[in-house]
């Protein structure tokens, strides 16, 4: 690790559960759109994937995984979470409900477990990239080793 780098509670997660990674850090740069993080990184845009929280009219919050350059398919959210409706989450709602802040938020280590929906494409992919917790650091890992952390499900969640 770079004197910059510090180890974030998504990583002591993982080192707990003794899950292999890598870490990324980019806090020197200002970015948080995670196509240029990919860029900054070196990455394939198509490996590093983006978490969104949502919420439906229940009140219930969803997590959804999806890569960088994809936008989320509200319809395809809902009907992946068996609800009739699905919207964001304020950005103002996601740090007192997750832990995270916008442009932070890792689908591991949030305050309260949710279930999670990981797009698809994921499956095609020998790694995936996604936020450590913190702006300006992200882990690399299999899907596989990801699913000895969360529970989640694959599904079709793009546009």
């Amino acid at each position: 690790m770079s004197k910059h780098e510090e180890k974030t509670n998504v990583m002591r997660v993982l080192d707990s559960k003794k899950v292999e990674y890598t870490s990324h850090c980019y806090v020197d740069t200002p970015t948080t759109n995670g196509v240029e993080v990919a860029k900054i990184l070196g990455q394939n845009p198509a490996d590093v994937f983006k978490t969104l929280v949502t919420t439906s009219k229940s009140g219930t919050n969803y997590v959804f995984v999806i890569p960088v350059e994809e936008e989320l398919d509200l319809k395809k959210a809902a009907k992946a979470a068996g609800e009739k409706s699905v919207e964001m989450l304020k950005s103002k709602e996601l740090l007192p409900l997750t832990g995270y802040v916008h442009g932070g938020c890792s689908p591991i280590g949030m305050k309260k477990p949710f279930k999670t929906f990981i797009d698809k494409s994921a499956e095609n992919r020998d790694i995936i990239i996604f936020s450590a917790g913190k702006i300006g650091y992200q882990v690399e890992m299999k899907l596989s080793d990801l699913s000895k952390v969360i529970d989640f499900s694959l599904d079709d969640l793009t546009i």
